[in-house]
Formats: C-alpha cells, structure tokens, sequence
C-alpha cells in the first residue's frame, strides 16, 4: 500500500495561503480520481481541491476553519500502488561498504575553566524573563496569525486589537476561528452570562425599547418582534465591500459621461446573431461587441492601462479586461478575459461567456479572478442609465455601460435635420484623477464611443 499526500495547491502568485471551509470526504471513505476532498476560500476567491488518486482518505491534517499554507499536505490519501508518494521524499542510494581503519587520537591535556563571571546569573535570568514574557505574548491571537476569512470579518465589524487579544481561539495553536469570531460577536455588548445560540439587540430607532433576545434562522437571519431583521454579510460581501472601501480612500475617483448612439452596432447584431448561434453554438451578446470597443480605445490611451504601485505607474503591455458578473448569491465578481486584445470576436464571445457562466455558478478558478489590468461592467443587465461604478485596485479606470433605449435624436444630413428613432447608450468613466486628468478621461470614452457608432454593418465574423 502506498501513500498519497494531498497538499494545498499554488493558487496565483499573491495567494499564500487558505482558510480550509469544508470538508467533502470522511476518513475511511473510498475516493476517486478528481473527486473533490475538500473546499477552501482565499481573499480572492473560493476553490475546490480534488484528488489526483483512487483510494481511501486515512487522515486529515487540519480542521475546518483553519489556515494552510501552499504546499503544506491538507489530507493523507492511502492507494493499492506500493510506490510511496514523492511528497518531499528522496530514495536513498545505496550505502558503500567503508573499511575499517584504525584512527589513533592524540590525548588532550586538560585544563579547569574559571569561574563564571559575577554578572552571568543576573544576564540568564533576565534572559529567561524575556523568554516567558515573548511566549505569554504569543497566546494572543492577534492579527499577525489571522487567517484571511476571520480578518475579513474582523474588518467588517470593526473590532479592536484589544478585542481580539480577549477571543478564545480553538484552532491549531490557539489560532481564531471563524465560529470562534461569530460567538464572540454574538456576545458583543451584553452584560447576559456567555451564550452560543442567542443573539441580545437593542432597536436602534427605539431607545427605550427593552432587550429582546432572538434565534438566528438557518440562512442567518435573525428576526426581532417588531420586525425587524438582522442579516449577516456573507464572506463574499464582506471581502467586497473591504475592497470598495479600500478603493475610494486609495484613489481620488473623478467620471466622465457619454452618450453612444447604438443603431449601427444594434442593427448588425440583430443580422448576424442567429448565424453566430448556430455556427458556433454561443449566444452573440452586446458584452463582447462592447468589450472590442474597449481594447481600441485602450490601445488609444494606452495610460488607461495602468496601475499604481505607490507613487509609481506601471503601464501594462497585455490587455486583461476584468469582467464584473453578478453571482447567483447576489455577489460580485470580477473574473479576467487574459490577453484580450489577442483574441477574435469569436474567442472573445466564447471567453465572456464561459466566464461568465463559471461566476454564476461558483466554478472560476482563482488565478481567473487575477491579474487585470482594466475592468468593465454592464449595468444596463438590470436597467440602470447609467452608474458611477469604483474602481478596482491598483487599476486606474474602469468603464460602466447602461441600459440601450430608443430614443428620439436630431439627424444631421445634407438635407438638413430631421428628427428619427435611435438606440442610445450611456458609457460612464470612472478614473483615477491622480494619474488620468479629466481631458484623457473624456477623450479615452469619446474614442470608445466612435467605435460603437461607426461599427462596420458589413463587419463579418
């Protein structure tokens, strides 16, 4: 019998580690190749890890809730192979047979060492002062030995280092769990003997109201008498809503607006879109059409391209457009289209909507939400004219679209004006006014706006 060890994966180049959230399989049970073992959920996004082996899971290293490193071995995997898993483990060669020599050893004269010095008694206990002091220390569980789940909620809330040196942690080496955060929190401001289930609040808008004790509900929610709820963040809103806060204390956010007529680019969809259906079998939406305008403009303004490390700007060479898509959870998410400008309308319209798919189901890989150098969202999916969407650190723009109406438009021809029917768009821009002025901000949209309106009706894919 043989041993597989099953170790957390590299999962990008800024991801170190991983809060272990579920496990799938039981010690003794039976595992197959590609089964998944285990869940795990790192700042960026949540992953699943299956196995790479037939067999049957003999032990588990870590606990739900824990952290793991990359690379460290999550589970212990027992396989029919009699080869043991290369798991950091080198054959040894063979020993050579070494010969017997006889060493004759000079003999050492010896001599007494003198006494200690007066002051080495009081240097040593000092020493060892210093050493009891640094281990009470590290009981605490401060931020430093946080895994990044519990720090996102720590931020969340809004809790204090003092606060957290006083949680219990019940994780390997006294680290704070996940459970051990929410109980904490759930205890938070009541003067009520510790409690694991019940949550204490007082109504806000009522002051004089008394203290109602309430049961959160299996989905979280916690209902009081007068109808009021409390409703826990999830893990993802939480993370998202850092970021967001993050962003607008980084960047001074200035928009720039654009009206885009979209008759042309409507017209040669509305041809063209039931051919691409059955030739390729994919949808052809308006995303990837508005995507091509962005990687223009983009080559346009190549600044746009950027980011901001410090007082630094690193202006990108590849494309990476970040696409934001609504989960089914109702969260955000924003995975990236690599190298973009590298591909046709036909690998681009395959790429948005696999992406796309993927965040709606909970299947994007991490290194697919890294790594973007420009972000685009469409709002106009849930009917909004327009937005002021924020931007996605360290990028320095990003580019919302709204809703497409028919609209009424002064038509200048040879003739003279006439009035008809168009389908206009609203592009906002978001941008970092620190490196990008109001002029680039307004020019970059402008260009990306004469590339929809004078979209080719005879362009074929």
């Amino acid at each position: 019998m043989g041993k597989h060890f099953l170790k957390l994966p590299k999962m990008g180049e800024s991801v170190a580690e991983a809060t272990l959230t579920k496990w799938l399989k039981e010690v003794g049970e039976l595992i197959e190749v590609d089964d998944i073992v285990v869940e795990i959920a790192t700042d960026k996004v949540d992953s699943d890890v299956p196995s790479e082996v037939n067999g049957v899971l003999i032990e588990k290293k870590f606990a739900e809730n824990e952290v793991v490193q990359v690379g460290e071995v999550m589970a212990i995997i027992q396989t029919e192979s009699d080869e043991p898993d290369d798991a950091g483990i080198a054959k040894l060669e063979p020993l050579k047979k070494i010969e017997k020599k006889e060493i004759s050893i000079p003999k050492v004269k010896t001599f007494s060492l003198p006494d200690p010095l007066p002051e080495f008694e009081s240097v040593y206990k000092t020493l060892e002062d210093a050493k009891t002091m640094v281990s009470a220390d590290t009981s605490f569980n401060n931020s430093e030995f946080l895994s990044p789940l519990v720090k996102s909620i720590v931020k969340a809330e809004g809790l204090s280092q003092e606060e957290i040196k006083r949680i219990k942690g019940s994780g390997k080496d006294n680290r704070i769990t996940k459970n051990d955060l929410l109980t904490y929190l759930a205890q938070r401001g009541s003067s009520a003997s510790p409690v694991k289930k019940e949550h204490i609040f007082v109504t806000p808008s009522d002051p004089s109201s008394t203290l109602s004790t309430t049961t959160p509900n299996a989905s979280g929610v916690i209902s009081q008498a007068d109808g009021d709820q409390f409703i826990e963040m999830s893990r993802m809103a939480k993370l998202t809503a850092d970021h967001m806060i993050r962003s607008k204390q980084t960047s001074a956010h200035v928009q720039s607006f654009i009206e885009t007529d979209m008759t042309h680019l409507w017209d040669w969809r509305e041809k063209v879109k039931d051919d691409f259906l059955q030739r390729e079998g994919e949808k052809l939406t308006f995303t990837p059409l508005l995507i091509t305008a962005l990687i223009k403009a983009l080559k346009d303004f190549p600044l746009l391209n950027s980011s901001m490390e410090g007082d630094t700007i690193i202006q990108k060479r590849d494309i990476n457009i970040g696409m934001a898509a609504a989960m089914a959870d109702g969260n955000l998410i924003v995975p990236v289209i690599k190298n973009a400008d590298h591909l046709n309308m036909v690998g681009l319209a395959k790429s948005v909507n696999d992406l796309a798919h993927r965040a709606r189901t909970q299947q994007l890989k991490p290194e697919e939400v890294q790594g973007g150098t420009f972000t685009f969202t469409n709002i106009g999916n849930f009917g909004s004219l327009t937005g002021t969407p924020i931007i996605n650190q360290p990028q320095v723009g990003i580019v919302a679209v709204g809703v497409i109406r028919k609209m009424p438009a002064v038509i200048e021809t040879s003739q003279g004006d006439s009035i008809a029917i168009r389908k206009k768009m609203i592009i906002s821009h978001s941008y970092d006014h620190r490196i990008i002025n109001g002029a680039l901000g307004g020019q970059f949209i402008k260009s990306m706006s004469d590339y929809l309106e004078n979209w080719d009706k005879d362009f074929s894919i």
